[in-house]
C-alpha cells in the first residue's frame, strides 16, 4: 500500500511540475505582461514601474494622439506575429522615430511625443 501511495504522490507531482512549465511558457508567448493585455501596446503612469495599471491601451493598428503624458512612461508592446509601435513627435503618426518590436519595452521621454502607432507585420 505504501509503494502505491508513494508512486501516485510522484505521479502527480510530475504532472503538477509539467502543468506549471507548460503554463508558465504559454502566458509569455500569449497572455498578459505586467497588466498589459495580449495584443495591445500599453503606457503606463509617468516615472512607475509596470506594477501599475496603464493608463492608455492601444488595440487597433493606425496612429493614436497622446494627450497629458510628459516625463519618462513604460510602453509596452505585447503585440504579436511581429507588428511594431512607433514613438512619433506629430500628432497622426507623423514624424516617427523610435521602433518598438513586438513583445518589447522601453523607458522613454513622451513629452516630445505626440501620437503613437501600431503598425502590422
Amino acid at each position: 500500500m505504501r509503494k502505491i501511495l508513494h508512486t501516485a504522490a510522484a505521479l502527480a507531482l510530475a504532472a503538477a511540475a509539467a502543468t506549471t512549465m507548460g503554463t508558465t511558457g504559454a502566458q509569455a508567448a500569449d497572455g498578459p505582461w505586467d497588466g498589459c493585455p495580449y495584443g495591445a501596446v500599453c503606457i503606463y503612469p509617468q516615472d512607475s514601474d509596470t506594477s501599475r495599471p496603464p493608463t492608455d491601451i492601444f488595440w487597433s493598428y493606425g496612429a493614436h494622439n497622446l494627450r497629458n503624458q510628459v516625463g519618462r512612461h513604460w510602453v509596452l508592446n505585447n503585440q504579436s506575429g511581429g507588428a511594431h509601435a512607433h514613438l512619433c513627435t506629430g500628432s497622426n503618426g507623423t514624424g516617427c522615430g523610435e521602433d518598438i518590436p513586438a513583445e518589447t519595452g522601453v523607458y522613454a521621454d513622451l513629452t516630445p511625443i505626440n501620437s503613437i502607432t501600431l503598425d502590422r507585420p
